[in-house]
């Protein structure tokens, strides 16, 4: 008994001590359950995370690929209205969908973060610029209580604190070197886009009057009689702008200014010396020195002192052949009986009024008013917003690219931003880091409007060899019209012949900075003049041609020059008959 009392006893203890170990383990077991389950929570919320933001990727970039589409819409001739309304659609909803938590929780991920984030700005930004400023602008484009300009000024307003963030947001992301291909290439575009449309933006309620009344000419240049940078300027409008509403406050002709008297400006002695002593006290001729802020300054003068003291703070050209590109965009407009359309405006006129009515003649100056009348007619439609947008970006920018719309302003700001958009500042580069431009201007001195016929054409060929380039310009002047014909045009048009049966024109080629003058060659009625003289910091090349009916003549320079050049560009006067520019670059 005692033996197997004590077995008992062992096998009491021990089944003890195997209960108490059991009871031990149930924790670490509820423990590791506990994990487990949480683990997996972790896992499935982090795969549907996962699945989410892959949704959310997929509709960010259909949206986007879609509001690509709906761009190039635009740019491919569709509906202005509609493509824009598809744009903001598809822009709306990308942006909706990288607004979301988890897109936003994706953006602090290493490695692939950047690119959530530059989906984002991108998608954010074609969202403002849409739906914040391009729909608010064309929602009644076609009148109502408030005219295009004056919702671009609120609109631009609204949301130009967001643009300028955003430009800065997307501008830094841009430089990521995370970012992967199509990310890097989309988030490039609106890069670029928002570094040019920013400080457009940035000026533009300013210069609509949201600030306070702005004031600027419009000057009319007269291509019939050619000058460096278009022609005879003596047609002038001065408009008024305020809150966005534009109005005409007064015009000018060339019976409003006076004659031979010098304006008070110091004149460049350079320029005198190329453009002749009477620069600067005839209004007609002040665009001869090609420098649009020069001349700008000029006009503001000559408009001081003979019409009225107005604070102007811009000046802005426009010849009759970006005025036949507007009305493609505005539609035909009618003035006194007469339909001018995208088709006859430059016809109508810069040869018809002068058939019609001859100034030399006509004491009521007809043809001033008929101008006068046209600039009304289309400026009313502009003011009013009555114009398909699209259209007029074609006309504006095809303008700007020929020399035929310029701008200066005041403003230094605004004038910054002019001077960054290239030829609208009628101002030559002044290195050639970028493009190697020379300049080839001509210029009417038989005070007629012959130009109407005269065709032109320009070659050019930069070559380089062992450190030093060489430019070769060479233009050609043909005066398309017969004897007979020329002798039956109005007395108004032939003007002041030279000797008799000749028409006086002169060339000016502009060397590119940093060449000088080496050789120069004439064929027909041609001579050189003041070779190598200095205008606007570069070496001018100046020729005399005299041409006859049928006739043409050809003058050609060689410049050269050490140092680097850029690619090969050629400035000229915009003409009613576009010049003819042949380039050819071996340098590049």
């Amino acid at each position: 008994m005692p033996h197997e009392t004590r077995r008992s006893a062992r096998e009491a203890a021990a089944a003890a001590s195997s209960e108490e170990r059991l009871s031990d383990s149930q924790p670490s077991q509820e423990k590791r359950k506990l994990v487990r389950r949480v683990l997996l929570a972790v896992l499935a919320l982090l795969l549907v995370m996962a699945v989410w933001l892959v949704v959310k990727v997929f509709v960010a970039k259909e949206s986007l690929e879609a509001a690509q589409e709906a761009v190039r819409s635009l740019q491919g001739g569709g509906e202005t209205r509609d493509a824009v309304q598809e744009l903001a659609d598809h822009a709306a909803t990308a942006s909706g969908a990288t607004a979301d938590p988890i897109w936003m929780a994706a953006e602090f991920l290493p490695a692939v973060g950047d690119n959530f984030r530059g989906v984002r700005l991108a998608a954010e930004t074609l969202d403002v610029m849409a739906n914040d400023v391009a729909v608010p602008v064309l929602s009644d484009s076609g009148g109502g209580e408030s005219g295009l300009l004056a919702r671009a000024l609120a609109a631009l307003e609204s949301a130009a604190p967001r643009i300028s963030e955003l430009s800065g947001d997307v501008r830094a992301i841009s430089a990521s070197p995370s970012l992967i291909g199509p990310v890097k290439s989309g988030v490039g575009q609106v890069s670029e886009v928002m570094e040019l449309a920013e400080p457009v933006f940035d000026v533009l309620p300013q210069l609509l009057g949201g600030e306070g009344e702005r004031n600027y000419l419009l000057v009319f240049q007269n291509n019939a009689e050619a000058l460096p940078l278009g022609g005879s300027s003596a047609s002038q409008t001065l408009i008024t702008a305020d809150n966005g509403a534009l109005e005409i406050s007064a015009q000018a002709n060339s019976g409003s200014f006076v004659e031979g008297q010098f304006v008070d400006l110091e004149i460049p002695t350079s320029a005198k010396a190329l453009y002749g002593d009477r620069y600067g006290s005839y209004i007609n001729l002040a665009p001869s020195q090609p420098d649009w802020p020069g001349v700008a300054r000029m006009i503001e003068a000559f408009w001081n002192r003979d019409i009225d003291d107005t604070r102007i703070d811009g000046v802005i050209s426009v010849d009759p052949v970006a005025l036949e590109r507007v009305l493609l965009a505005t539609g035909p407009i009618e003035v006194d009986g007469v339909r001018l359309d995208e088709s006859n405006a430059v016809k109508i006129l810069l040869s018809d009024v002068y058939r019609w009515w001859d100034p030399y003649t006509d004491p009521d100056l007809k043809s001033d008013k008929f101008f006068a009348g046209v600039a009304d007619a289309v400026f009313g439609r502009i003011a009013s917003g009555d114009f398909d947008i699209k259209d007029m970006v074609w006309a504006v920018s095809e303008s700007i690219e020929s020399g035929s719309v310029m701008a200066w302003l005041r403003e230094p700001e605004a004038q910054r931003v002019v001077e960054a958009s290239g030829r609208l500042s009628g101002v030559l580069p002044s290195d050639n880091s970028s493009s190697t431009v020379a300049g080839v201007y001509f210029r009417n001195v038989s005070a007629s409007k012959i130009d109407y016929y005269l065709d032109t054409a320009v070659d050019a060929t930069l070559t380089c060899a062992n450190g030093v380039a060489e430019l070769t310009a060479t233009a050609t002047l043909t005066l398309d019209i017969t004897q007979a014909e020329a002798d039956a045009l109005p007395r108004y048009v032939q003007s002041r012949r030279m000797k008799g049966e000749v028409f006086g024109t002169q060339v000016f080629m502009y060397a590119p900075p940093g060449m000088e003058v080496v050789s120069t060659e004439t064929s027909g009625d041609a001579s050189p003049f003041r070779q190598g003289h200095v205008d606007l910091g570069r070496q001018v090349s100046p020729f005399q041609m005299r041409l006859v009916p049928e006739g043409s003549a050809t003058v050609t320079t060689t410049f050269r020059g050490d140092g680097d050049f850029g690619d090969l560009d050629v400035w000229t006067t915009p003409m009613i008959r576009a010049t003819e520019v042949s380039l050819s670059d071996t340098c590049g």
